[in-house]
């Protein structure tokens, strides 16, 4: 089910698709996932301004497709300046490429006793940058606007259908709270 049309989205849905229908492994998912993520972010003319629409309150998550399958989906994340996620798990591999504007990523390592630090510096990621989540690359992560006067938008692609997938939020102490996303279109 896809809720964007224009023709640059299906051409690249076509491919992504492709690569789903392949059956690979994760890791090589995400390889050639990232450049056809990048050829797509490259052009700012494709998404709709309904889902292209900063929440005041918290960051937006609007569905673009969901695979019939659940095996992938694709999600705008709209960001308000200042927005963050709490610290929080996907449990399957994602892409995450900058649409508009920026994005800081701070990865975190959970210890033998449970609790969470920062795993290096946070990653910026700038318009048509590609990040990737998955167990094997690093799946704990805060994710927030880096810019403080203005939206930011990322296009994000998950190993299922996101908005069902039961996930994580973590504090600092290793405190765990199960949650399931949703979207907010």
């Amino acid at each position: 089910m896809a809720n964007v049309h224009h023709p640059r989205f299906m051409a690249f849905l076509d491919e992504f698709q492709k690569l789903i229908d392949a059956a690979l492994p994760d890791r090589e998912i995400l390889t050639q996932g990232t450049p056809l993520l990048a050829q797509l972010i490259a052009q700012d003319d494709w998404l709709p301004s309904e889902y292209a629409i900063a929440s005041p309150t918290r960051y937006s998550q609007y569905l673009l497709h969901a695979d019939p399958q659940d095996r992938f989906s694709i999600v705008s994340f709209v960001w308000g300046p200042g927005q963050q996620t709490p610290i929080h798990n996907h449990t399957v591999w994602g892409l995450i490429g900058i649409l508009r504007g920026a994005e800081h990523s701070q990865g975190y390592a959970q210890q033998p006793d449970g609790s969470l630090l920062p795993e290096g510096d946070p990653i910026l990621l700038t318009q048509g940058m590609v990040d990737a989540v998955s167990e094997d690359t690093g799946d704990l992560h805060r994710v927030s606007n880096a810019l403080a006067d203005q939206p930011s938008i990322s296009i994000h692609i998950y190993g299922a259908n996101i908005g069902k997938l039961p996930r994580s939020t973590f504090q600092l102490d290793g405190t765990r709270h199960q949650f399931i996303s949703g979207y907010s279109n």
